[in-house]
């Protein structure tokens, strides 16, 4: 994203309010169906207040997370990075080190010391939850630039849905994942008292998975472009799958207070 192009957008034009009114429809339906489909692997639902809250939490993190990611690519452009070095510490940095990172810091100071964090998976669910929340308030920026391009409410509709599905099968699968691979390390790290080192390390592979998806999208060429995120995001879904499943076996022999 051109985060110069979101804010000028949101500073220059008042959206119609059935525009605003269809983008907050698409971009939130499509993080709100991925959080029903991730919470069916929790046996023991946790309180739907509480999941709102972590989704606002989640979304609210966006603006800030934007600003960062403005300051931080502005001052690597001032360090005269050679193009490839530039490249890579904007796609693993910039982008994804900020984003994973401010995930991780709603469920750390909003969850891990609540009383709702009373199992292992949990770890896994909340971060779920924040990463999706994040995501739906982005998913609506990537819909403004649109503004102004569209002159019948159909093509409205046409143009939200197809933008909102894309981001659905890809950017949006890739937060929640991520970060659930971040909460079963902090869960693990939790079990065998190892906090800092395996929440950590959790958060490298997250980091590098995000950045790699992104910089391949963007910076590599057909087919390669596709298929390396592709094999990360199935990837991810066998490991998140297989780590529900063992914190659910770890819940008898671990507690997580």
């Amino acid at each position: 994203m051109v985060f110069e192009e979101v804010f000028s957008l949101l500073a220059r034009f008042i959206v119609p309010f059935s525009q605003i009114s269809v983008y907050v429809f698409f971009g939130i339906t499509a993080s709100v169906t991925w959080l029903t489909q991730f919470s069916r692997m929790d046996k023991l639902p946790e309180p739907v207040k509480v999941i709102i809250k972590i989704f606002a939490f989640g979304m609210l993190i966006t603006l800030p997370v934007f600003l960062v990611e403005l300051f931080l690519s502005r001052a690597f452009i001032r360090l005269d990075l050679p193009p490839f070095w530039l490249t890579i510490s904007y796609w693993f940095i910039t982008i994804a080190l900020v984003e994973e990172l401010f995930k991780y810091i709603v469920v750390r100071y909003k969850v891990l010391k609540s009383k709702v964090f009373d199992e292992p998976s949990d770890a896994m669910i909340y971060m779920i939850v924040a990463a999706l929340g994040f995501a739906g308030l982005e998913n609506i920026l990537y819909l403004l630039p649109t503004t102004g391009k569209i002159f019948s409410f159909n093509e409205l509709l046409i143009s939200a849905a197809t933008i909102s599905f894309i981001r659905f099968l890809g950017a949006n699968l890739l937060h929640a994942l991520c970060s659930a691979l971040v909460g079963y390390f902090i869960a693990i790290s939790i079990c065998r008292k190892k906090k800092y080192a395996l929440t950590l390390l959790g958060l490298t592979i997250a980091i590098l998975l995000h950045g790699l998806y992104n910089f391949s999208i963007i910076q590599l060429d057909s087919p390669t472009n596709l298929l390396i995120p592709i094999i990360i995001l199935l990837s991810l879904t066998v490991a998140v799958t297989l780590g529900f499943l063992k914190l659910k076996k770890m819940k008898s022999v671990c507690s997580v207070k």
